[in-house]
């Protein structure tokens, strides 16, 4: 697990987002507000901890869809340091055939890793042909496998739940299985990686 901080003002919030598979932080970048920022990403293994939060007024939880359920198993034994946490597109069980990404599309997204199927994914991920993007395919690999051997993480109270219609990587009908307790707000036109819809920080977890 790689820690890193975006964004240090020592601002009176803080917002640690957990990321999404092989996608960095450049998904935020247009993303206004006064917030430091820490994006936590590789999820091969959760052994290491968040910095220090306790001198923030206010810290909340941003979680992209491998990282809802990453987040929830680096949380398990540990102090939760947050005041609010929002997912988006992502699930508690995020290899299942009825509430998360489909086994056997994990295992072909695993076994069949490529730049290739990378850019393919990367075009599933935002609905639309994205740049090249340099790619571990090892690296990367070794974490699908990871994740999907780490399983279905605890339950954790969500305070938001977004969901995006147009989700090509974990089926919408599947999130709303998983999330049938919480709190959803809907996007309906949105892909998987929906941060395009808004325009500050705070209008995401809000």
């Amino acid at each position: 697990m790689e820690v890193r901080w975006l964004k240090r003002k020592q601002a009176g919030e803080a917002i640690v987002i957990f990321g999404g598979w092989a996608v960095g932080p450049g998904v935020f970048d247009h993303l206004a507000g006064a917030q430091d920022l820490v994006f936590v990403s590789d999820y091969r293994s959760l052994d290491v901890d968040l910095p220090d939060l306790s001198g923030y007024d206010h810290v909340t939880l941003l979680a992209w869809s491998f990282g809802v359920a990453a987040y929830a198993h680096w949380q398990e034994g540990r102090a939760d340091p947050f005041d609010r946490k929002v997912a988006v597109n992502g699930t508690l069980t995020p290899v299942d055939e009825t509430r998360g990404i489909p086994p056997a599309v994990m295992a072909k997204t695993a076994e069949g890793l490529s730049e290739q199927s990378f850019a393919q994914f990367l075009r599933r991920t935002f609905n639309a042909p994205q740049p090249s993007h340099a790619v571990d395919i090892d690296a990367r690999r070794a974490e699908l496998h990871a994740v999907a051997a780490r399983g279905t993480a605890s339950v954790v109270a969500f305070d938001q739940v977004w969901i995006a219609g147009r989700d090509r990587i974990f089926p919408p009908k599947n999130q709303h299985r998983a999330w049938a307790d919480a709190t959803i707000r809907e996007l309906p036109a949105a892909a998987h990686a929906p941060f395009d819809h808004f325009d500050s920080w705070q209008a995401l977890i809000s």
